[in-house]
């Protein structure tokens, strides 16, 4: 999909469909001053009979009987126009750029969202580019294509007259790459297991760091056990699938000593091990690295947008399968850090990835700060939801610049409490530590143990156990993975570039 913007009447491109958001109560003759005739016939008359009233969400589409285009029109509602945020956008052009494909258009207009709309025209720009791109992914590599079936070719935005193209460009620029880096992340979490594997996630970063600018490099097994890292090796014995530690760097400062250790949960099959899942509980286990997939989004928007900023990424990538050789509940394994463990559940596998990833990003890597991505644990979907990421962190000034970062990338966070009086829970009889104290206050015990590898730096844990994948297709995103997590690092890392 092509998309570009041009101004009101200079526009050349000739579109079979045109996407007119409204606000509530416009005036008709203000408002439609720049449509043909018959268009604004139509809408006038739907206004008119409050047919269409430009009500939040409301959608209202009609088919003109004429030679010339547009021939079908979408009016699409946003509400108040001093409440229009990134949410009105998303829902709105969601909808309508979905009614656009099912009317099998090939080439849209969107106009201009009106000037009294309290977003900036550059920030609309970049929230239109951004939800078209997402609103049009499909993830049908293998289904049998239909005969009948249509992409859209060509999106072209609207603006007024009086805007700076200079600016827009940039800011259409950034959305376009937003877009196209979160469905990176949907893509790679959609690929079955089979496919999927940690050596394809490994080519899979080499050929986005290879694209975009950053560099790759893939540590194999032997590697691993020369770094030590036990807990690691430990979850991925049991595969027959090699396991990978994939590492990406982007330094865009190289004169700050700041480096963010970004690590992301790699699971690309999540069995439970011996503690094995149910059926119902595997289907979907191909997400379980849906951290990894964020992370190589998100590093390819900070290398895309050139930020001044260094990134370190790390991703500890197995399998957690049953064999003779898998580990087992009662083992007690080693760790790169030097700590014990006690595993009481098999199933409880990707802080023991992360353990070793995080300790490796503080020895090897020298990250100051960290952050760590990971579809980790139940309890944060009973707690949150499917739409909310659980966090928790040790730093307030990190958590409010993720919390800030959130409002701009649209993806809910809730802090949970690092509470220390659980710590007691993860003490073990006969290891330095516990991998499972249990069910009670699951989301935070996990994350209780992963603070045992940070090393005292300032670090911010997300769990997008939720928010990951949706097994109700949307306007915005169909079946499957759904990129959650890379708008958020990305406007996280933007913010702390300045």
């Amino acid at each position: 999909m092509d998309i570009r913007i041009s101004k009101h009447g200079e526009s050349t491109v000739l579109c079979d469909t045109a996407i007119i958001p409204f606000t509530e109560g416009i005036e008709i003759s203000e408002g439609l001053l720049y449509l043909d005739s018959d268009v604004e016939a139509m809408i006038s008359y739907l206004v008119k009979d409050k047919i269409f009233t430009g009500k939040k969400e409301q959608i209202e589409s009609f088919r003109l009987a004429r030679e010339e285009n547009p021939r079908n029109i979408i009016l699409v509602g946003l509400g108040d126009d001093q409440c229009i945020d990134q949410e009105t956008v998303k829902l709105a052009i969601s909808s309508a750029i979905r009614k656009a494909k099912q009317l099998k258009s090939k080439v849209v207009e969107i106009h201009q969202i009106f000037n009294s709309c309290s977003t900036s025209s550059k920030e609309m720009v970049s929230l239109v580019a951004k939800y078209t791109i997402l609103s049009d992914y499909d993830f049908g590599d293998y289904k049998t294509p239909k005969e009948d079936s249509v992409d859209i070719l060509e999106v072209n935005i609207l603006v007024g007259p009086d805007e700076d193209m200079s600016i827009l460009e940039k800011a259409l620029d950034e959305g376009v790459m937003e877009g196209q880096s979160i469905c990176v992340a949907r893509t790679l979490v959609n690929e079955p297991a089979n496919i999927m594997t940690p050596t394809m996630l490994a080519e899979e970063a080499k050929k986005y760091g290879k694209e975009y600018g950053f560099d790759v490099k893939v540590m194999d097994e032997a590697d691993i056990k020369a770094l030590d890292m036990q807990a690691f090796l430990s979850v991925g014995k049991g595969s027959a699938e090699p396991m990978k530690l994939i590492t990406m760097k982007y330094h865009g400062n190289p004169n700050d000593p700041e480096i963010y250790g970004l690590i992301g949960k790699g699971l690309t099959y999540d069995s439970g091990g011996y503690s094995i899942k149910p059926t119902d509980g595997m289907h979907t286990m191909k997400s379980d690295m849906g951290g990894a997939a964020a992370v190589i989004g998100a590093m390819i928007m900070v290398a895309s947008q050139k930020l001044k900023i260094n990134v370190t990424a790390v991703v500890a990538s197995c399998e957690n399968m049953i064999s003779g050789h898998a580990y087992k509940p009662g083992d007690i394994i080693g760790s790169m850090a030097g700590k014990y463990i006690e595993i009481t559940n098999t199933d409880a596998e990707g802080r023991l990835t992360l353990a070793d990833a995080l300790t490796y990003a503080v020895k090897e890597e020298k990250a100051t700060k960290l952050i760590d991505i990971a579809t980790l644990t139940g309890a944060a979907i009973v707690a949150l939801g499917e739409k909310v990421i659980a966090t928790l962190s040790s730093d307030d000034d990190m958590f409010a610049q993720f919390d800030a970062a959130s409002k701009l990338a649209s993806e809910k966070i809730w802090r949970l409490p690092l509470e220390k009086e659980y710590k007691k829970m993860l003490k073990s009889e006969v290891a330095d530590l516990k991998n499972s104290p249990g069910r009670p206050a699951g989301t935070i015990t996990a994350s209780l143990f992963l603070e045992e590898f940070t090393s005292g730096l300032p670090w911010v844990h997300l769990d997008i156990a939720g928010p990951s994948w949706t097994d109700k297709a949307s306007s915005l995103c169909p079946y499957g993975g759904t990129g959650a997590g890379v708008s958020l690092l990305y406007h996280f890392f933007k913010k702390s570039s300045y």
